[in-house]
């Protein structure tokens, strides 16, 4: 049985929040810490549920968002539109509901997924949770929104990306549960962020060249220097702001932050790391063209299938090389472009990659060769931490 993740999964990166308890606004100072205050709150709840093994009745994916009204007891929220439910007057608990839909039906209409757990999953939602929380938060079984500070960030349902992201962690808990820290955090990170571009693609219909590529455009107040969260087209250029810094994300493997695998090193960098393999998949989409979720997405997804608790970024490049192979044939334009896609941010597949994938379509038995890829691959990643450890650091 694959270990399940157990972390709550947050859209704000822990740099972002730390940079603003050091702003000169006590406003921003006072928001910041609350919200993490209240992160670690909600973490810690959701690790005491983690432990009792909960069954949800199949409701395919039915909506239900509820109103916290500003408080931080769940329990005391009351229940603003149901599924089937007429829009109601509070803006934030239509997007919810909207954002909820059109990730669901995505899901389902794309990939043939009914919910987040593959078996009908009911999508519940918190908004207005709290005063000035400055996240939005996958708990393992609901998502929570919080209405932002005011000052730098506004009201997280009103990116559908972010929205998508968050249930997204859903899809991946129960598709390979990546464990969150290090490089299949940083996945983890990453599959969230692949689709909830895509999702925000389907809904408005784009194509891979017409799309924005970034997560959060909409939850910037009009004061920050920056255009959202993240990129995946360009990771390290989402923001540069006076209060929240630099985009710290790498968009290559040579330029891997390594930070200690804690809650004050986020994780080993899961929310910064998620670039490289971010950009990875924003070159394959385009380098295939048309719309993304079609062939890239497909890709991307059989992948998630096919990865496992401690997937690294070697194993799951080597996996899309092989799935592309697999769905469109070896040496097809889609499998050249995923090759070409992560050859542009550092980390080559090919060879062994190619023999897995021709041995697949003849119907050979891939148990040894798959084991020896496994080794090799793990061999290698230490052999890079060695390498990198010894490289002289810029002071």
């Amino acid at each position: 049985m694959r270990k399940r993740c157990r972390c709550g999964h947050c859209i704000m990166p822990p740099h972002i929040l730390r940079k603003l308890i050091e702003s000169k606004n006590p406003e921003l100072r006072a928001a910041a810490l609350n919200t993490m205050l209240s992160t670690e709150r909600l973490r810690g709840e959701r690790s005491i549920r983690a432990l009792a093994t909960l069954a949800t009745a199949p409701a395919d994916g039915r909506r239900t968002i509820y109103d916290c009204r500003q408080s931080t007891n769940l329990a005391g929220s009351v229940l603003s539109r149901a599924e089937g439910g007429q829009p109601v007057a509070d803006a934030t608990v239509n997007r919810a509901y909207d954002g909820f839909g059109a990730t669901r039906d995505f899901y389902a209409k794309v990939l043939d997924r009914n919910s987040t757990d593959g078996k009908g999953a009911p999508l519940n939602g918190y908004v207005h949770r709290g005063v000035k929380f400055n996240n939005a938060f996958w708990d393992g079984q609901e998502m929570i929104f919080g209405d932002g500070d005011g000052i730098v960030l506004t009201d997280l349902t009103k990116s559908l990306d972010v929205i998508a992201h968050e249930l997204t962690h859903g899809v991946t808990d129960n598709a390979a549960g990546l464990e969150y820290h290090t490089q299949s955090g940083a996945l983890n990170e990453s599959i969230s962020d692949v689709f909830g571009s895509l999702v925000k693609q389907w809904s408005l219909n784009q194509t891979a060249d017409q799309a924005d590529w970034l997560i959060g455009a909409d939850v910037w107040t009009p004061a920050v220097q920056g255009d959202a969260l993240r990129s995946l087209k360009n990771p390290g250029s989402a923001y540069d702001d006076p209060e929240l810094g630099t985009d710290p994300q790498p968009d290559h493997i040579g330029k891997y932050v390594r930070l200690p695998d804690n809650e004050d090193g986020d994780n080993g960098g899961v929310h910064i790391n998620s670039g490289i393999p971010n950009k990875a998949f924003y070159l394959a989409a385009t380098g295939i063209g048309g719309h993304a979720w079609e062939a890239a997405g497909r890709i991307w997804y059989e992948s998630l299938l096919a990865s496992g608790a401690t997937t690294q970024f070697q194993d799951f490049a080597d996996t899309t090389f092989m799935k592309a192979g697999q769905i469109y044939g070896p040496s097809s334009a889609q499998q050249s472009a995923v090759r070409d896609a992560w050859d542009g941010v550092g980390i080559r597949v090919g060879g062994t990659a190619s023999a897995v994938a021709g041995a697949t379509m003849a119907g050979g038995d891939l148990a040894p060769l798959v084991a020896s890829i496994d080794a090799l691959s793990k061999k290698i990643a230490v052999l890079a931490a060695d390498v990198e450890a010894l490289k002289p650091r810029k002071t």
